[in-house]
């Protein structure tokens, strides 16, 4: 056995003082880690614009998907400990997950299943079958991996390579946050290109197979490193024997429950009988901090909703930065970019001055102005929201029908609609919509009334024509919801004497008779690009600059003539207004979030690793991941049980619960005594058998009794019985 150690431990080929082997296990998790969180940034949107899912059951899906990436490091843990070992396990897992992200590509190609090529997926379930089954292996994968890739960087040093080591974690870090950045800057771009073989969609099976391939070249270059690293054996998972050492403590003390056995000082020494001292005291110190994660997953439950509402946020914002055009999913980008720049101004600016100011700025401290900045920031994203709400359109309920209306006649008009009385010029339209609850009567020019109709729930255009010597009216529905992804619905009514065949791009709105309104299409932001033909071929091309969210009608009058100018007698109804509010406004959010966790987690992980016994840091890494794993779990309830009519108010519910949860922390920590465990453990290094012994002896002998009782009133009992009989 000490001769396999040595073989294991023995100095491989070096670079700079490194080990070689150690750069192809950075350049894995690089690439994995642009693999997950460039897969995860355009996740809630794929669930919403392709799977059709509404925006509360994309973030549950969304967070339940992150939870089991947070819960399967534990096992992921016990399997490499217990039987395949680092190496192995991490190449096993790695092909779960590489398989997992290439079926995620498959399933957002939506030809495989468009029989009738309209861009649309016939057979859905399909598509959210094969999802569900790839976020499935993913989560398996890449929770699996988490535990035991940055221990297995470690094992590749010896120990006269402390500096090396320490100088590899640093590096390591440094890498998953440049695959975290590149991914979320790179994705949504992928996404926003247009692909497919019938009809051109958003192209989420690129978005998704970039990712993929990404995963499958971790994969390879971790195991062209085969031969060059150091594989540890494994030895025994310590979660499993901490987990078995508190159920036998429980165990125990509920079998010497009676009051004949005396107390002892902690119910953990109820596992004296078969645990050594030291193991039980090394549990103590990890259970203490484990008591004090129990209010942790409350800021994990506002941190990663960066990922599903604060992005869903972003869709109806104007991402317009004059020298580039943000994508929604793209504002993800601002938390790994504030992070580089916030650990080294924390830590060697802000910190440095709080220790001058001769302030007692304690780990538990940190945690808690932390969770402080995270509940602030969700006060931030609640304004933000409420300015949003302010701009957004007033859509009809289900008992309420909205009407505008369009004058396409070449002259003035005095319109009555109900009890609304108001004036239309020339080829033009009403920019906002009148509300009813029941049919109202139309007159026009003072002529007889016509009743309307309308059916609940809708908006509507109503367009007036000349028909003859009398006016006529047509009906026309709008749209009831803001355009998906930030896109611009756009149609045309012909208002022409014949018919027009009109072209945006790629897309086309095919011949429009006279008097007739053409589909709505979604025109991106940017200029749009219009051809209008006749049945001559004669063309006139115009163009319109749009912003994000908005929706217009555009009028060509019967007086239109081709030419240089033709797009200058096109006149526009705006149906639904761009998005005024701009992206800029959540960078404070953001700032306050990113603030939070530097300060709440870098600081939450020294902690405990300064709290916990020298062998058990894996339990508290593990326990630390389960806190993340629970607040998107607490996402999951708060957002089903909640049912709050506007999103303001449930950051506002998030934020005062992590208030709530502050209080509680800051007053666990108040009560909380730091030890040092090396200390702690040095008195449990030479175990004393004696006291063991004793106690074994006490406890056997107090069975004894007990069983003797039993025994002598079973007897006399017996005794009673057979005098009765014999009376």
């Amino acid at each position: 056995m000490e001769d396999k150690e040595k073989k294991s431990k023995k100095r491989g080929v070096t670079v700079c003082g490194y080990p070689l082997s150690i750069f192809f296990i950075v350049v894995n998790e690089f690439c994995e880690r642009f693999s997950y969180y460039g897969m995860r940034a355009v996740l809630v949107l794929y669930f919403k614009y392709f799977l059709k899912w509404d925006d509360d059951f994309s973030t549950t899906i969304y967070h339940t998907f992150v939870a089991l990436c947070y819960l399967s490091p534990i096992l992921g843990a016990i399997v490499a400990d217990s039987w395949l070992g680092k190496f192995k396990t991490i190449v096993y897992l790695s092909i779960v997950y590489a398989a997992g992200q290439v079926v995620m590509a498959v399933s957002a190609i939506h030809d495989i299943t468009d029989g009738n090529k309209d861009g649309t997926p016939d057979n859905m379930a399909f598509h959210i079958a094969l999802s569900m089954v790839g976020l499935l292996l993913i989560a398996l994968g890449t929770g699996g991996i988490k535990p035991c890739v940055a221990a297995f960087g470690g094992d590749q040093f010896s120990e006269d390579q402390e500096k090396q080591r320490s100088t590899f974690f640093s590096i390591f870090y440094l890498s998953i946050n440049a695959g975290s950045l590149l991914s979320t800057v790179i994705t949504p771009i992928l996404r926003a290109q247009k692909c497919g073989i019938h009809t051109k969609q958003q192209c989420y099976p690129l978005a998704f197979g970039v990712p993929a391939a990404l995963m499958v070249v971790a994969l390879i270059v971790f195991i062209l490193g085969s031969s060059m690293y150091n594989k540890t054996a494994p030895s025994g998972n310590i979660m499993v024997k901490v987990c078995k050492c508190i159920f036998f403590a429980i165990k125990n003390r509920f079998r010497h429950r009676s009051s004949a056995y005396p107390k002892r000082e902690h119910w953990m020494d109820w596992a004296e009988e078969k645990y050594d001292k030291l193991l039980i005291a090394q549990v103590k110190m990890v259970l203490k901090v484990l008591f004090l994660y129990i209010p942790l997953p409350m800021f994990w439950a506002l941190f990663d909703q960066q990922g599903s509402r604060w992005t869903l946020q972003a869709t109806t914002m104007d991402g317009n930065f004059g020298l580039m055009v943000i994508q929604p999913d793209q504002m993800q980008t601002v938390n790994p970019i504030l992070i580089l720049i916030m650990v080294p101004v924390v830590d060697f600016i802000i910190y440095p001055l709080i220790s001058k100011c001769k302030l007692n700025f304690t780990p538990l401290r940190k945690m808690t102005v932390g969770m402080f900045l995270a509940a602030l920031a969700f006060v931030a994203a609640a304004l933000v929201q409420l300015q949003i709400d302010a701009t957004l359109p007033t859509f009809p309920s289900s008992n309420e029908q909205q009407a505008k209306f369009i004058n396409m006649v070449n002259r003035n008009l005095s319109i009555g609609a109900g009890q609304e009385n108001f004036y239309l010029g020339a080829f033009e339209g009403r920019q906002d919509y009148l509300t009813y609850t029941e049919p109202f009567p139309l007159t026009i020019n003072s002529g007889s009334p016509n009743l309307i109709s309308l059916p609940d729930g809708t908006r509507n255009t109503i367009v007036i024509v000349e028909e003859g010597p009398v006016f006529g009216h047509i009906t026309f529905q709008d749209i009831v919801a803001k355009p998906e992804e930030g896109a611009n619905a756009i149609r045309f009514f012909n208002g022409y004497g014949s018919v027009l065949n009109i072209t945006v791009g790629d897309q086309e709105y095919g011949d429009i008779v006279p008097n007739n309104m053409s589909i709505f299409i979604n025109v991106p932001q940017g200029t749009g690009k219009f051809s209008i033909k006749n049945n001559g071929g004669i063309e006139c091309v115009f163009s319109r600059k749009f912003g994000f969210g908005s929706s217009y009608t555009f009028l060509i009058p019967p007086n239109f003539v081709f030419g240089e100018n033709c797009g200058e007698s096109i006149k526009e109804v705006e149906n639904i207004k761009p998005n005024s509010i701009h992206m800029a406004w959540q960078i404070p959010q953001y700032f306050l979030m990113t603030s939070g966790e530097v300060v709440f987690s870098v600081t939450g992980l020294e902690f405990s690793y300064s709290q916990a016994p020298s062998n058990m840091k894996s339990v508290l890494q593990a326990g630390w991941l389960l806190t993340v794993a629970v607040g998107n779990i607490i996402v999951l309830i708060v957002a089903e049980a909640a049912t709050l009519p506007d999103q303001w108010a449930e950051y506002i519910l998030f934020s005062s619960l992590l208030v709530l949860v502050c209080i509680i922390f800051a007053i666990m920590a108040y009560f909380y005594t730091y030890t040092d465990p090396a200390k702690i453990e040095a008195l449990f290094a030479n175990p004393e058998p004696e006291d063991k012994e004793k106690k074994n002896l006490e406890m056997t002998k107090k069975d004894m009794a007990e069983k003797h009782e039993r025994r002598s009133s079973d007897t006399s009992s017996d005794e009673e019985d057979g005098k009765q009989t014999n009376f």
